[in-house]
């Protein structure tokens, strides 16, 4: 498999945490978006939950109209966001777990035990003419869950493995990217289009890119806590340089 230019995705989920921590509308997310772009994002994410704790219905809806790159919408299976999500009309919809207590998205998707819930959602967005992921554990079982249910994309939940490198725990870390790898290659060879994201940042992020079967790679609260420090858009072309750089060892590896 040919190693194709690595797809920048940037979550700005946490542009609106820290203006719903005050209230009132700024920093504004949509700008957020607009200057990610603008240093070389291929699309925006952001994640409208139940509880509206970041991104709100009305900047889902900014968001869309106002960007030039394709909008990725995070969202739940539930009825309430697959009717937003067919009226807003995104590009793409990735379905993740969702709990109220959580922090953020703690695992991937219960593809296995929850796979006859998730077929009509995945069918209604499709029908939408809206591209499905799958947020996944990087298992083998998730991989083929994901593909039965019929959703074109997964994308695999790189947590556990950036939790371990920045613990330095390296035989943890050398065992989750292995599952990583191991994960991307089934979801190439079963004809699923594979994406990544959670907890990366400029090395992890490297790394990763290495792996051919990889096409996007989805990555948020780094780069708004890189922003803090150098803004914005430094921080997103630092990481576009970093995948670059990790895209170019997987072609002069092949």
């Amino acid at each position: 498999m040919s190693a194709s230019r690595l797809r920048l995705g940037v979550n700005i989920d946490h542009v609106a945490t820290v203006r719903n921590a005050r209230g009132g509308g700024l920093p504004d997310p949509v700008r957020a978006a607009l200057l990610a772009i603008e240093a070389g994002a291929d699309g925006i994410t952001a994640h409208l939950r139940e509880d509206r704790r970041h991104i709100r219905d009305e900047d889902m809806a900014r968001i869309r109209r106002e960007i030039s790159k394709p909008l990725n919408f995070e969202m739940a299976a539930t009825d309430q966001m697959l009717d937003i999500a067919l009226r807003t009309k995104p590009h793409a919809s990735c379905l993740v777990p969702e709990k109220r207590t959580e922090r953020t998205t703690e695992g991937g998707l219960d593809v296995v035990g929850g796979h006859d819930y998730l077929v009509p959602y995945v069918d209604q967005l499709k029908r939408g003419g809206i591209r499905v992921s799958l947020f996944i554990e990087p298992s083998i079982d998730a991989i083929d869950a994901a593909r039965s249910i019929g959703a074109p994309v997964v994308e695999l939940h790189t947590g556990a493995w950036c939790h371990a490198v920045e613990n330095g725990e390296t035989e943890k870390a050398d065992h989750e990217f292995g599952r990583i790898r191991v994960a991307a290659a089934r979801a190439a060879q079963v004809g699923l289009e594979c994406h990544a994201g959670h907890g990366l940042d400029f090395a992890t992020a490297r790394k990763i890119a290495a792996l051919p079967q990889i096409v996007e790679l989805n990555i948020g609260h780094f780069l708004i806590g890189e922003a803090i420090f150098i803004g914005l858009a430094p921080a997103v072309r630092q990481m576009r340089a970093a995948m670059d750089e990790g895209r170019r060892q997987a072609v002069a590896g092949a």
